[in-house]
């Protein structure tokens, strides 16, 4: 049920408000525990954890967030899209009252994966309710925004930790950063209640007339308006089509068949995990203590100059609102994280080389690194599995992904407080050779999705096997062509406009 009176671009921007207070959450999470982890609070209060259990606490909760994102796998379904961000959002809530309270190593460990737990349920779900309500010229675009507030997280929660400095010694000092995401889970379950689910899911359910009512909810139209029953039949052929080959099974997910499902499985966990291997989380998770113990900075001065970076990176990162779907997901991946590899050996370089000026172009790089990875490699991370995933499959292909995501999230964290003091400039190094890997494999195996529905994605995959894609153009979807006809690129070898048959979404 739907409360309040929210229609067209009002109902349209309250989908995107809280699909982006839950990514700002994320972005707040990912950077809180390295804002506090260096305060003498503290470390007096978990007695001084030594490397290895730094890694232990900070990684954890990636642990919590893959199970989640697997826990979505059995509830998502069942509870819907927007069903299972309140149950994501309440676990949260548990999760931060136990952190905020926490006395030993143990509490905080439990507590930071119960916490886990529910935001690995909210990545798997948030994207996929946004990128269900809104149409393919939209998504992109408001995916940028998602992954801009995500950025926007990361300075919030260091000057956070910056300001409660003051407390020191008193453990407000580390409390209160942490107890203060809670804001953004009140403003998500007090929200909710106000949007409506989506359409695509209720289509599945076999709610056909409240699907009708979110589609002209959504555009603002009645359910009578021949814009609003054409997108309401349209899902309505696509989920026909599916139920004809029977309910989805977990080993439909791991199989090949007409739909191509274990390739678009592999496919769309690629950028969830090129996300983690790029090194990003290494920096992220730590940016004070990697200044700190790479640097000698003092603990406000290394603050300062994390909050600062990440206020760049939030501006930086609104940059491909403007032309992600005009240049597309894998010229942006791709240049992204050639830039990116480039500035790991400039890092490595001056980490090597270590005098004072190279520790100042250490951080300028630092700074470069996050700006070029905001331009490519994180919002196409989170946008590409929902972007090729059938319907049928889509909840499970993308909480896969998303699982790849935290897993590797948990090794890069987990190693990090040791791998700074051991590997030395190597650790840059190895980012680095991962980064140069990725342009191979997405100018190989990645189609683009930029301008295409979530149907035209069923068609490029019926006709292109597993191997070198051949879709490497956006689409021709716009505003003002959205009639679910494809014409051919000059380049591509996929001709949809009098081969298309129903789709498989």
């Amino acid at each position: 049920m739907v409360r309040g009176n929210l229609r067209g671009r009002s109902a349209r921007g309250g989908v995107a408000a809280i699909c982006g207070v839950a990514f700002l959450l994320f972005g707040y999470d990912q950077g809180v525990l390295g804002a506090v982890i260096g305060l003498d609070s503290f470390r007096k209060e978990f007695n001084d954890p030594n490397r290895y259990l730094e890694g232990v606490i900070a990684g954890i909760y990636d642990i919590g967030c893959f199970l989640g994102a697997m826990l979505a796998f059995v509830t998502a379904d069942r509870l819907g899209r927007k069903g299972s961000v309140v149950w994501g959002t309440w676990i949260m809530v548990v999760g931060t009252i136990l952190q905020t309270s926490a006395t030993e190593n143990i509490q905080m460990i439990l507590s930071r994966t119960i916490t886990g737990i529910g935001n690995g349920m909210n990545t798997v779900n948030v994207p996929i309710w946004q990128s269900e309500s809104f149409k393919s010229h939209n998504r992109g675009a408001m995916l940028i925004i998602q992954s801009a507030l995500i950025a926007l997280g990361h300075p919030l929660s260091t000057f956070m930790g910056l300001a409660s400095r003051q407390a020191e010694p008193s453990s407000f000092g580390w409390r209160w950063p942490i107890a203060f995401q809670g804001v953004f889970m009140l403003l998500i379950l007090l929200g909710l209640p106000f949007l409506p689910e989506s359409p695509r899911w209720l289509v599945h359910k076999g709610r056909i007339d409240e699907a009708t009512d979110v589609f002209a909810i959504l555009s603002g139209n009645t359910i009578d308006d021949p814009q609003t029953l054409l997108e309401r039949d349209e899902i309505v052929a696509s989920v026909e089509e599916e139920k004809k080959l029977g309910e989805a099974t977990w080993g439909e997910v791991f199989t090949e068949g007409p739909n191509r499902n274990i390739s678009r499985v592999l496919l769309g966990a690629g950028p969830y995990m090129m996300n983690q291997w790029s090194g990003i989380n290494s920096l992220a998770y730590f940016l004070p203590i990697t200044f700190e113990r790479n640097l000698n900075m003092t603990t406000e001065l290394s603050l300062i100059i994390a909050g600062v970076l990440g206020v760049q990176y939030f501006f930086v990162s609104w940059l491909p609102y403007f032309f992600i779907e005009k240049v597309g997901r894998r010229k942006m991946l791709m240049g992204s994280a050639a830039a990116c590899s480039f500035c790991m050996i400039m890092i490595a370089i001056m980490r090597k080389v270590n005098t004072v000026p190279s520790q100042w172009v250490f951080v300028a790089f630092t700074f470069i690194f996050f700006d070029v990875f905001s331009l490519g490699i994180l919002p196409v991370s989170w946008m590409y599995a929902s972007e090729i995933m059938p319907l049928r499959t889509r909840n499970k292909g993308v909480a896969l992904g998303v699982g790849s995501h935290w897993l590797s999230n948990f090794v890069v964290v987990f190693v990090t407080p040791d791998a700074i003091d051991n590997l030395k400039h190597w650790l840059y190094v190895i980012w680095a050779v991962l980064n140069a890997s990725f342009v191979p494999i997405t100018w190989l195996w990645y189609p683009e999705t930029a301008r295409r529905s979530l149907e035209d994605m069923d068609e490029i995959f019926r006709h292109e096997r597993f191997g070198l894609t051949k879709t490497r153009s956006p689409g021709n979807r716009t505003k003002e062509g959205g009639d679910g006809v494809i014409r051919r690129d000059a380049e591509e070898a996929i001709i949809f406009a009098n081969e298309k048959g129903s789709p498989h979404s």
